[in-house]
């Protein structure tokens, strides 16, 4: 297929604004406005500061790498592309495997947090109980509105990139204002609480608050999946990833110096919603704390909306390669969209709403792992392409870029290992760790099916055909 690229079939429309607001808005969606008051209890305001400083620090290094192989190939896919021009087939699939579960895994939360949220916002939501599974109980308003919710943002994302791009705007704009006004708060009205620095628990807090930080973070590799969409230069895809982890890490310090200010952490804590607690607080207004609610739903439905995005692109990257069914590598004509692998993911989605929210948790977990073994695939294809190719034209070129290929090895290979038995965060068997075995034994048997029907994993398809 010579030099040609499949990314012809999208059309570039997306600005660097879009593309930013992409990034941002898939970062920080539900988790701050329901985890803001555990950081403070457990950090106390100083450690969680420090705990996000030493995340942004990690995730910035991953953001690094992905910066520079964004650049040198801005096509669709992202780490699809990366990782198949320097690992080959196998780990290009690995790779996006990977990546697909923890990208299903968060659209499939948002569907049932989207319903968690408007629980706390109107009263008398959960109604109509179902069944219980894991001690939680289903509701039938949660199945109606999350099924519901789940359609339209399929469809949003159906009818074209450009349009949910600027849904995705308007959104973020509704998050950044309450921020905004969470901070204005803190400085007009906000004082010392009486939780501790530290709470009291030393390097032990901060480490407690660190280790989640890199997962508040998950959400820029976004951009590379939409890269062959983003009418911008390869160098400018390359500094929005940078600038995206940026921003998100001190939207995030700010939630919890302002949230600080308004209360002490074990009062926070014990609020379902301690961002809202803290806005209510600081204003003295109940009504004030509902907008902070307001924000934490716009947070859900930028998430939702980003990872739906990425994880079709995905998905459509693994079937144009040959890896996956061929039918979902479809392009919609009119709205340049992967239809059916929008409609998958859409269709999947649905359903979640009818498992309750602990299993929901368990999805959610296991998903993170994919996202973390897909940063360490990454890493691992930059380094391979750094010695192989030195020759690559990279716009966005990092000094010392070996150096830094390492530092990211070691921190992507830690976040690994949080997962793994023994760590604070490892994943639960049988539930987790389940998950994790079935969507490998998939991945396998739809190989094994590639192979056996005849099937390949066209390499030439993004021109790289080891010239």
């Amino acid at each position: 297929m010579g030099d040609a690229q499949t990314d012809n079939e999208f059309s570039r429309v997306l600005s660097k604004r879009d593309v930013f607001v992409l990034a941002f808005g898939a970062m920080v969606g539900w988790g701050w406005i329901i985890q803001s008051g555990y950081w403070i209890d457990q950090g106390g305001v100083t450690g969680s500061v420090v705990a996000f400083v030493l995340g942004a620090f990690m995730v910035a290094v991953v953001g690094l790498i992905y910066g520079e192989l964004a650049s040198a190939m801005p096509f669709v896919g992202g780490e699809h592309v990366y990782s198949m021009r320097a690992l080959g087939p196998i780990g290009s699939f690995v790779c996006t495997w990977a990546l697909i579960l923890g990208y299903v895994g968060v659209v499939v939360f948002e569907v049932v947090a989207f319903p968690s949220a408007l629980a706390y916002v109107v009263p008398g939501f959960n109604a109509i109980p179902l069944w219980s599974i894991a001690g939680q109980t289903v509701y039938g308003t949660w199945v109606l509105v999350g099924g519901v919710g789940a359609i339209v943002m399929t469809y949003l994302n159906y009818k074209g990139v450009r349009p949910a791009a600027q849904f995705q705007t308007i959104l973020t704009l509704v998050i950044g204002l309450a921020g905004i006004t969470l901070a204005i708060g803190a400085v007009a009205n906000g004082q010392t609480t009486s939780t501790p620095p530290f709470a009291d628990s030393g390097l032990a807090g901060v480490l407690t608050v660190a280790i989640m930080t890199p997962f508040m973070f998950v959400g820029f590799d976004v951009i590379p999946q939409a890269a062959g969409e983003a009418d911008v230069s390869e160098r400018v895809l390359g500094l929005l990833i940078v600038a995206s982890v940026s921003v998100a890490a001190l939207f995030y310090i700010l939630v919890i110096w302002a949230s600080g200010r308004a209360l002490p952490g074990a009062i926070l804590v014990e609020s379902s919603l301690p961002a809202a607690a803290a806005m209510e607080a600081l204003f003295s207004s109940a009504v004030i704390g509902k907008l902070m609610a307001l924000a934490g739903i716009a947070g859900i439905l930028t998430s939702w909306n980003s990872f739906l995005l990425g994880g079709s692109r995905a998905i459509y990257a693994l079937a144009e390669s040959g890896m996956l069914p061929e039918t979902l590598a479809t392009v919609d004509e009119d709205t340049d969209t992967p239809s059916r692998a929008l409609a998958l993911i859409g269709g999947l989605s649905v359903f979640a709403p009818l498992f309750g929210e602990q299993m929901l948790v368990w999805i959610v977990n296991a998903g993170g792992f994919g996202i973390v073994v897909a940063w360490v695939m990454v890493v691992v294809s930059f380094l391979v392409l750094r010695v192989r190719e030195p020759d690559m034209d990279r716009p966005l070129k990092l000094p010392a870029g070996k150096a830094v290929g390492v530092l990211a090895l070691a921190l992507t290979l830690g976040f690994v290992g949080m997962y793994l038995p023994g760590a604070p965060s490892a994943l639960q068997w049988p539930f987790e760790w389940g998950i994790v075995l079935l969507w490998v034994l998939l991945g396998a048997g739809l190989v094994v099916q590639s192979r056996l029907s005849g099937g390949q994993t066209h390499v030439e398809a993004h021109g790289f055909d080891g010239d």
